[in-house]
């Protein structure tokens, strides 16, 4: 929500959403609409590899325990939020059983933002408090420029980092600890 010289406006809506143009994205954090560029093909492709490392041995069990939905730009409500997308969000199943075929009204144990010069500041100043207040458990930051990992888990309401990676790094980060992921892969196509 946002006020115009003291006065409320009302809460943004699905339909503000429906209404813009396709060349913009847009999510609604507590009741404000906020805009966005469409990820550069760099966001993109980041994000797939991400996703892929997560999603084939903790949702398909491919070399890991299974036991997870991972899913790319997920669309997600909540109070005051009726859509939000994370550019990465993992559920553990025994919170989110089956995938619904509406948004989904369940808070992520896991969310992973690709951050870009056009998203930064907004991924860390709107949506990491915004994380915290909702209860996502881990948050990481992928930053495609640094070629770095930034762990984070909510502990007592606030975000404590557990662990920063460079782009040689091979890891086991929380929440997916039980598979060791080579971070050099994430950036090897990308250009310098």
């Amino acid at each position: 929500m946002s006020t115009t010289i003291g006065v409320p406006v009302k809460p943004a809506t699905l339909a503000d959403l429906e209404a813009l143009p396709e060349t913009v994205r847009g999510e609604i954090i507590d009741g404000v609409l906020y805009t966005l560029p469409r990820p550069r093909a760099i966001h993109s492709a980041s994000e797939l590899r991400i996703g892929a490392d997560v999603e084939g041995p903790f949702q398909r069990g491919r070399g890991g325990p299974g036991g997870w939905w991972i899913l790319v730009e997920p669309g997600i409500t909540c109070p005051g939020s009726p859509e939000f997308s994370p550019d990465l969000a993992g559920w553990r199943r025994e919170r989110l059983p089956r995938l619904p075929d509406t948004r989904i009204d369940v808070v992520p144990d896991w969310v992973c933002e690709v951050l870009s010069p056009s998203t930064r500041s907004y991924d860390q100043r709107v949506k990491r408090p915004f994380y915290a207040r909702i209860g996502v458990l881990w948050l990481w930051y992928v930053d495609v420029d640094a070629r770095t990992l930034s762990v984070n888990k909510l502990e007592g309401g606030r975000w404590v980092e557990w662990l920063v990676a460079g782009e040689r790094d091979k890891v086991k980060p929380e929440p997916f600890d039980a598979v060791e992921l080579d971070l050099a892969g994430w950036w090897s196509e990308l250009p310098a």
